[in-house]
């Protein structure tokens, strides 16, 4: 398990759950649950993890911290 942070919400528009990931770029995924997503953005990060090793790019450090709210 990784602790980088990772963001879920609705998508109205797209009528599916997104889980992104804002300290790996790129590193986004939907489903139809919260649940869903979060399994699914959980393979995408080990995914993103082996492909920045894979060519040698920069793997960011967990910052372990909260978003502050507006």
């Amino acid at each position: 398990m990784h602790k980088y942070e990772v963001i879920i919400y609705w998508s109205q528009e797209d009528k599916t759950f997104i889980a992104g990931v804002p300290e790996l770029p790129g590193c986004m995924v939907h489903g139809p649950t919260q649940m869903a997503a979060l399994e699914s953005v959980n393979q995408a990060i080990e995914l993103w993890l082996d492909t920045a090793r894979e060519f040698n790019d920069p793997i960011p450090e967990p910052k372990g911290r909260r978003l502050l709210y507006a």
